[in-house]
């Protein structure tokens, strides 16, 4: 029996069925968001190379220029948010005035603190240009620069979503922060469309340096920055409905944020590490594009077959999708029941925890790596902007960083055990080893002829996905015993033997529709190769679905079954196959307040902020049974006094969750904080 006390006020079945019905509705909302934002998403993303051009220099460098705001926040606030002040927020709701007091402070500094930052990084644009580029003329430098001056405010703005969109989860309100993003492609997309209708597209009338001015910078840039402030500002409107009352409040001794910081330490060096490895391989990967403005000047048609940043980027998005529909959805419904068995130290249901979302998780993205693989083709030439050359690029790339994919997303759901284990030390660890690896290559990848150093840091991304398994592999085996190898790696041959049937079917109706002939049907324009693509797609995963059925793949059903719990929320209620009996009657712990980082070799791309990422909040009316207390007044975070539980961690096992030593009493009554000129003694 736990110690909790009672609720209130205990809801009975008509109860329970409406909040039921309700959660339903809410995370259907919150499902169909992110599928609209990501469909309209990749609608930017092929206005774009229709604008501009797919291997054009000024896609290239409005590309480098639009990538740094979102990963300047992630290096220098990123973790800080992600470790630090996420927990406040949702410890901070659930005091008597569901935080108002608290988190209007922790707004207020947060926006004066991102308010200094992106003005001070906004007038360094010219040297963060420099910083981040290498062998621009001094014409596509001072394009770079203009680029920067209208991208780098979207740090402010990334900033202030991230806590809105926290503000708002920890108070139960998930979907608009989904929703959101759809007015953000919708302005990009606006504003790409009057770039094409005022100027013509690219295919039909080139747009070079020599022709650029600040009207088509307004359009791309300008518009990109627009949507980044809308995508926050609608926002606003549901935090008010909240009823908080927040306002500017200043003094902040006794919040808690500096020890919280110290506890989050390895969170937030692995933030960092991350990210200034990643802009390093960004540095050198404007290299191609500088080389082909030489070119180009110069007359050389060798400059039509160099791929620059943007190719890599839009390869990068495609092969990074059946990660984040599949392996997040996954590893959200996952982490609750590593989280458990580690504080339990049941070092076998953790295991069997892993091992389900692995296999799980490989009927998704082998089949993922193999169809895009296969339709490399077609993507390629419809993310062209018409231009088949450059789809060819597009497709070489996708190539190479399509087979890595299961790699990327099994080391997403190993470092899960990492986090559910309160270890942050050790991801650190991988994250150093990965960022040395990414830095000394691509220091040498330099070096290498102007058009193999795209395909060359494509392989990086691949190699290092790789590497991340086999070191996080070596790290959970001491802490583990071993991973349950043989089932695993049963489970993904039967796997990639359909995947692969599925790639022959697909390749067999991509020859009859002409896509391996440059004068076939599905290369003749980007209308063309969709058709391809949603012709031979369904071929492909028919195929795949019977071969499945052929080798007795059984972790088919396993994948439904979760990926449907996540918008019905009885996941927990009955897990497929890892937790004993006894456990589905067991009420399930909330959500960590603590939110990892990801350790992935490619962080998120260009742009395209992740809100996922500060998306983890408590269900308020759960029991946390290690603090023992319920409701409002509840655990949701374990008492202070209580250090880690878990068992066979590499980190140190007496440093608590962060955001546990601030003052959570009665609202009015921190002595820390004056109210109408007094301190309360």
């Amino acid at each position: 029996m736990s110690s909790a006390k009672p609720t209130p006020a205990p809801s009975g079945p008509a109860d329970s069925k409406a909040v039921q019905s309700g959660e339903v509705r809410s995370s259907a909302i919150m499902a169909a968001g992110t599928l609209v934002s990501r469909f309209l998403g990749f609608g930017k993303t092929w206005m774009l190379a229709a604008a501009l051009g797919l291997g054009s220099t000024v896609n290239d460098t409005f590309i480098n220029a639009n990538n740094l705001p979102n990963l300047i926040f992630l290096l220098v606030a990123g973790g800080v948010f992600n470790a630090v002040l996420v927990p406040q927020i949702i410890k901070a709701s659930k005091a008597p005035d569901k935080g108002a007091d608290y988190i209007s402070r922790l707004l207020t500094l947060a926006v004066l603190v991102l308010l200094t930052l992106t003005l001070l990084v906004t007038l360094l644009a010219p040297w963060v240009i420099e910083l981040t580029t290498q062998g621009y003329s001094p014409q596509q430098k001072a394009l770079a620069v203009s680029f920067a001056f209208w991208c780098l405010p979207q740090i402010f703005f990334y900033g202030l979503y991230a806590l809105l969109t926290q503000v708002l989860n920890a108070h139960g309100a998930f979907g608009p922060a989904m929703w959101a993003p759809i007015l953000n492609n919708i302005v990009a997309i606006a504003g790409l469309s009057m770039f094409i209708w005022t100027f013509g597209a690219n295919v039909s009338n080139p747009h070079t340096l020599d022709t650029w001015g600040s009207s088509q910078t307004l359009l791309v840039a300008g518009f990109s920055t627009i949507g980044v402030i809308s995508q926050t500002a609608i926002l606003l409107v549901p935090v008010f409905r909240l009823r908080l009352g927040l306002r500017p409040r200043f003094g902040w001794r006794g919040v808690g944020l500096g020890q919280a910081a110290r506890l989050s330490v390895w969170t937030l060096a692995t933030a960092a590490v991350g990210q200034l490895a990643f802009l390093y391989v960004m540095r050198i990967a404007t290299i191609p594009g500088a080389e082909r403005l030489r070119l180009e000047q110069a007359g050389d048609p060798a400059a039509d077959s160099l791929p620059g940043n943007a190719v890599l980027e839009v390869a990068s998005q495609l092969y990074l999708l059946p990660h984040s529909i599949i392996a997040l959805s996954l590893a959200t419904v996952l982490f609750n029941r590593m989280t458990r068995a580690s504080q339990a130290g049941d070092r076998a249901a953790l295991r069997t925890a892993l091992s389900h979302g692995l296999r799980t998780m490989a009927v998704a993205t082998v089949f993922g790596a193999l169809a895009l693989f296969a339709l490399a083709g077609p993507l390629g030439m419809f993310f062209s902007g018409g231009v088949p050359q450059d789809g060819v690029m597009l497709a070489q790339t996708l190539t190479i960083l399509a087979l890595s994919t299961p790699f990327m997303s099994a080391n997403f759901m190993m470092s899960r055990v990492f986090y559910a284990n309160e270890d942050a030390r050790t991801p650190f660890l991988i994250q150093l080893v990965l960022a040395v690896v990414n830095v000394v290559a691509a220091f040498t990848i330099q070096f290498l002829p102007f058009d193999q150093i795209i395909f060359a840091i494509a392989t990086l991304y691949t190699g290092g996905n790789v590497l991340s398994v086999i070191l996080s592999a070596v790290f959970l085996r001491r802490l583990l015993g071993h991973l349950d190898g043989p089932r695993i790696a049963n489970a993904y041959i039967r796997m990639g033997y359909a995947a692969l049937g599925s790639a022959l079917a697909g390749a067999v109706a991509l020859w009859l529709l002409g896509s391996y002939s440059r004068e076939g049907f599905a290369w003749s324009t980007p209308a063309a190769a969709l058709v391809t693509i949603a012709v031979v797609g369904p071929v492909m995963l028919a195929a795949y679905l019977l071969l499945l059925k052929l080798f007795r793949v059984t972790e088919l059903s396993d994948l439904l079954q979760p990926l449907l719990g996540r918008l019905r929320r009885q996941s927990e209620a009955a897990p497929a196959g890892g937790l004993p009996e006894g456990a589905a009657a067991t009420r399930a712990r909330p959500e960590r307040a603590t939110v990892s980082v990801d350790t992935g070799l490619i962080p998120r791309i260009s742009g395209e902020f992740d809100a996922a990422s500060f998306r983890a909040g408590p269900d308020l009316g759960e029991q946390d049974e290690r603090a023992g207390r319920a409701g409002p007044d509840g655990g949701y975070l374990p008492a202070e006094d209580l250090p880690n539980t878990a068992e066979g961690g590499l980190g140190r096992g007496d440093i608590p969750l962060p955001g546990r030593r601030t003052y959570q009493g009665p609202a009015g009554h921190n002595p820390y904080f004056p109210f109408g000129g007094k301190k309360k003694k």
